[in-house]
């Protein structure tokens, strides 16, 4: 068979950045990442000397500081990586499916479905803790990326990107309207649901991080491993399977990594905003539309915005904290629209 028939799937676009940059682009976002991680476990709403904060982690003596760094800081931190990535990957999976550019979790739906999930746990079964609302909250998610697929696949010519934003749109509206039907006459939970709906990482233990680290860093695995099918399903349809593509094995595995994903960050922090959204943007402008490239470069993009924002949100309002969920919408509002109006908003 001739080499250019697997050359889209084996090669980037001639416009493509090269692979020096690609690599320094990469290299950049890891130290960025680094230096995220560091602050968030240095910075916080209260002060703490770099040579306090280095000593509560290598001797603890069961003074303050170590109860903050090692017990509030370090979970949180690990936390925010876990949840920043997923949202990451998981927004650059949902645009690599529907060939949608404004593709996310938010805008599909998915987090409606979960939140309405978690609304009907704390109100029939009277969880209040967000580890317990992990099984809903994918429960919903799973079952709204169904409808959605289902509505925006129906009628001739199967799923198209205008029919899933449509169907996204029409299933969020039904179900954030159910949401605030239950929240209406139930005042305790919306005392409890009104909390985890900013979006926050605050307050969550350790042992939240690792009930879901499995389930997040095996959603990761697939959604780094879907990269060379998706570039396929960028072509189209057709071309995917002329050149060998299952299409409906990729979009199945894809899209149960991405509600896997979304499913349990909501559950864990909430309805997160603008990471999943624009995140995968950020990633294409640096390394071009290989998606072998983008999702990995989305990961840990996801990851660093999310702590940058986490610590920002610490100490923009001393003593009192900011939640990471309008944090991040502060942040990358007004980024997300130079993006735009700068034209980088191409084709997925």
């Amino acid at each position: 068979m001739p080499s250019t028939v697997t050359s889209p799937l084996s090669a980037a676009p001639s416009s493509a950045p090269s692979s020096a940059r690609r690599s320094i682009s990469t290299l950049a976002s890891l130290a960025v990442l680094c230096a995220t991680i560091v602050a968030s476990v240095a910075v916080g709403s209260k002060d703490l000397p770099l040579d306090e904060v280095w000593r509560a982690l290598a001797e603890p003596d069961g003074s303050d500081a170590t109860a903050i760094v090692r017990d509030l800081r370090v979970p949180r931190t690990l936390l925010g990586l876990l949840v920043g990535a997923a949202l990451g990957a998981a927004g650059a999976l949902m645009q690599g499916i529907t060939r949608n550019p404004l593709a996310e979790p938010g805008i599909l739906g998915i987090n409606a479905g979960a939140s309405l999930a978690v609304v009907i746990a704390i109100s029939v079964l009277g969880l209040g803790e967000p580890s317990a609302f992990v099984p809903f909250a994918l429960v919903g998610a799973g079952l709204t990326a169904l409808l959605v697929f289902a509505l925006g696949g129906s009628g001739r010519g199967g799923p198209t990107p205008i029919r899933l934003a449509l169907a996204g749109a029409v299933l969020m509206t039904l179900l954030i309207s159910l949401t605030s039907a239950i929240l209406v006459f139930s005042a305790r939970t919306l005392d409890e649901f009104r909390f985890w709906l900013v979006g926050s990482i605050a307050g969550r233990d350790a042992s939240i991080t690792y009930a879901v680290a499995p389930f997040l860093v095996a959603g990761l695995v697939a959604a780094v491993a879907c990269g060379r099918g998706l570039n396929a399903l960028a072509l189209g349809d057709d071309i995917a399977k002329g050149l060998g593509q299952r299409v409906v094995r990729t979009r199945v595995t894809a899209g149960l990594a991405s509600v896997v994903l979304s499913g349990i960050a909501v559950a864990v922090a909430g309805p997160v905003a603008f990471v999943g959204l624009a995140v995968p943007h950020i990633a294409r402008a640096l390394c071009g539309p290989d998606y072998r490239w983008i999702i990995p470069l989305s990961l840990v993009l996801g990851a660093a915005l999310l702590l940058g924002a986490d610590t920002f949100g610490r100490v923009v309002a001393r003593p009192a904290e900011l939640q990471v969920g309008i944090a991040t919408a502060l942040l990358g509002a007004p980024f997300f629209v130079w993006l735009v109006r700068r034209g980088q908003m191409g084709a997925v």
